[in-house]
């Protein structure tokens, strides 16, 4: 039976859970909460055909030698390489996709092609350009010949029983055709994690739609569409809640129920109408609410078994922001990838900057200056409104809290966020 006590006790823990909720974290605290809640999902095989991007579930081992013959590097003449006459008879033709029935000895040659078998005896290609041919000999003309010249042996490129590409990896153009080489078709692959998109409030009309008084076009569900989608995860639904709290209860639960991770923007500050911050309380497990960062600072974050929700703030630059530091690393986590995170480097301001009261990551475009820097320009207006401060940026700079005025020539470090060109562009 349950004492006053023990009603006391359950009060003064509910206190201070509600407090380290409220806590304002760190980006790096955060994180690392994040990251100790993501479970890694299973897989599935996909042909080569369809695994683009995806992401390796297993190690990959060869189980033959690539290539599986010794073939020839370019187009010329096989030959023994130590045969003391330049001239040979030509005795056969070897191209590729078959084998010649031949055996090469002194004073002999076969034609060959790129990529053919190497004939029996031979173990050196001359090439095409350092001969010449007259009634069926060939000469070589003022070429050194060595043993192994032009000739890629069985299994260099690739050694059955090795380990060709490591579970975690990405798969680019090459991976995929280093496993057509290898016969490895379908490949198997991490699950895409299937997340649902959510953007709520009155004021958000769909695009096509010529918003009335106080209304705008939704811009972040179609931005937190793509930027899943550049993360590896696959969309399974999308939408617009309007700021009515049973019905959005009900839109919450049904895509939690069904979703790995749940992304939702706007209503989790502290306005009548912020109605998601209120709903995660009561449907799921808060981690926490605010952050000591900017843009971006009230973010939720919580979880329901294994679906993660993800809440955050409704201003366009502090929702892909927020994406960028907590949301991508976590879906990658889930993939298994063997890489989370952007590329961190240090980066040189190009003009001064300044610091806010808290880590701000500030929108830039990094380049490579004539002397081989990294250097830093500022894409204008940091206002968390501000979409274009986005257009035309590469890095997010990460400014120290309460640093004062940062000048021209201050490094500091940065996230690459996408390729580095060798010339700064300006903001629009």
């Amino acid at each position: 039976m349950a004492t006053p006590e023990d009603a006391g006790l359950r009060k003064e823990r509910l206190t201070i859970e509600t407090k380290n909720v409220e806590r304002m974290l760190l980006p790096a605290e955060a994180r690392t909460t994040i990251l100790s809640k993501v479970s890694r999902l299973g897989a599935e095989y996909v042909g080569l055909g369809d695994v683009f991007g995806r992401i390796l579930a297993d190690d990959v081992v060869a189980s033959e030698n690539f290539p599986p013959f010794p073939a020839s590097t370019m187009d010329g003449y096989a030959v023994v390489a130590d045969d003391p006459s330049p001239w040979r008879e030509i005795v056969g033709h070897q191209t590729a996709g078959y084998i010649e029935e031949m055996e090469l000895h002194l004073g002999t040659a076969a034609w060959i092609t790129t990529g053919a078998p190497i004939p029996g005896g031979a173990d050196a290609v001359v090439p095409v350009e350092a001969t010449e041919v007259s009634d069926g000999h060939v000469v070589i003309v003022d070429h050194e010949i060595r043993s192994g010249d032009n000739i890629r042996p069985i299994g260099v490129d690739v050694a059955a029983g090795t380990v060709v590409l490591e579970s975690g990896h990405r798969l680019g153009p090459a991976e995929i055709g280093l496993l057509a080489s290898l016969g490895i078709d379908p490949v198997r692959v991490a699950r895409r994690p299937r997340v649902s998109i959510l953007s709520t409030g009155n004021e958000l009309v769909e695009p096509e739609q010529s918003p009335g008084p106080g209304q705008i076009r939704d811009s972040n569900r179609f931005s937190l569409i793509a930027a899943a989608l550049e993360a590896g995860a696959e969309v399974i639904w999308a939408g617009h809640g309007a700021d009515e709290s049973r019905e959005l209860e009900r839109t919450l639960t049904e895509r939690m129920s069904k979703s790995d991770v749940v992304l939702t923007s706007g209503g989790v500050s502290m306005g009548d109408l912020d109605l998601v911050k209120p709903l995660l309380t009561q449907l799921t497990n808060v981690h926490f609410r605010r952050l000591f960062m900017k843009p971006g600072k009230p973010l939720n974050f919580a979880t329901l078994g294994d679906t993660l929700i993800f809440s955050l703030p409704g201003n366009p630059v502090s929702a892909i922001v927020g994406f960028e530091i907590f949301v991508r690393p976590a879906v990658l986590a889930m993939l298994g990838a063997k890489t989370i995170d952007r590329p961190r480097t240090r980066v040189r301001l190009r003009q001064a900057i300044q610091s806010a009261d808290r880590v701000e990551y500030q929108r830039a475009n990094v380049s490579v200056t004539d002397d081989g820097l990294l250097e830093a320009t500022s894409t204008g207006s940091q206002a968390s409104s501000r979409l274009a401060s986005l257009i035309g940026a590469n890095a997010l700079l990460i400014v120290p809290a309460d640093a004062g005025v940062l000048p021209a020539g201050t490094e500091i470090d940065a996230l690459l966020i996408r390729q580095i060109s060798g010339e700064a562009r300006p903001g629009i």
